[in-house]
């Protein structure tokens, strides 16, 4: 059995009431992404110039994504692919042509993630939590969808060390409703200890095993979307990923 399964998540793992648990966590990801932004600027320096070099456009890849509450914001991430003309598709494949041959090797081992220190910086994600989608699979949401933006959006998830890119999106957004629902400190060390041995030691879920990532799509079953949310028809149509 994958060794990443033997994190179990329940309630009795939060020992500080819910607030107080929010600030620290707060607290944390301001720290760390304060030491970890000073300490990568050399290599954030290098990446940049490979990006420039390799291909035309720039070193940012900047989307509207759903943080917490669903509230928009732009996310940052080292660019990996190539510009496209025409209409973008969410998803990816390891023959991905568009993917640069620095962009393959930032996604192998989640190196392309790593600007988004920054949006910890502005208050719009955490070192831990769900990672952020993009409006249009939010719109589609249920009242149980919608339970995983109850906490900031993170660099790094539940999700992301039991499976990544291998598990479906309804497996996906389980395990991060799981995660919301019985979050605390000691399972953040859990995931975040995780990430690692993924990220540098495993590199496992980067893509689907079909050769595709999955789409997500709103399951027959679910519950009406919740009132006020944005009309997918109005939300901005950056897809390329």
């Amino acid at each position: 059995m994958d060794d990443t399964r033997q994190i179990r998540v329940t309630r009795e793992t939060r020992t500080i009431s819910r607030p107080l648990f929010g600030s620290v966590k707060r607290a944390i990801d301001v720290a760390g992404a304060i030491v970890g932004l000073i300490g990568l600027a050399i290599p954030f320096l290098l990446i940049a110039t490979v990006i420039k070099l390799e291909s035309r456009g720039g070193v940012f890849f900047r989307q509207t994504r759903s943080g917490k509450g669903g509230k928009p914001f732009r996310i940052y991430k080292f660019r990996t692919m190539r510009i496209s003309e025409g209409p973008a598709d969410l998803r990816t494949s390891k023959a991905d042509p568009r993917i640069t041959r620095s962009g393959r090797l930032l996604r192998e081992f989640s190196i392309d993630e790593l600007p988004q220190l920054i949006n910890i910086l502005r208050g719009d994600m955490s070192l831990i939590g769900p990672r952020p989608t993009v409006p249009e699979q939010v719109a589609r949401y249920g009242s149980y969808e919608w339970e995983r933006l109850g906490m900031r959006p993170g660099i790094t998830s539940l999700a992301g060390v039991r499976g990544r890119n291998a598990l479906n999106w309804r497996e996906r957004i389980d395990l991060d409703v799981e995660y919301v629902r019985a979050a605390s400190l000691a399972l953040d060390l859990k995931i975040f200890a995780k990430s690692l041995w993924v990220a540098f030691i495993t590199r496992e879920g980067v893509y689907n095993p079909s050769g595709l990532n999955d789409a997500f799509e709103a399951e027959p079953t679910a519950q009406d979307p919740v009132p006020g949310m944005i009309a997918s028809s109005e939300l901005e149509r950056n897809r390329t990923t």
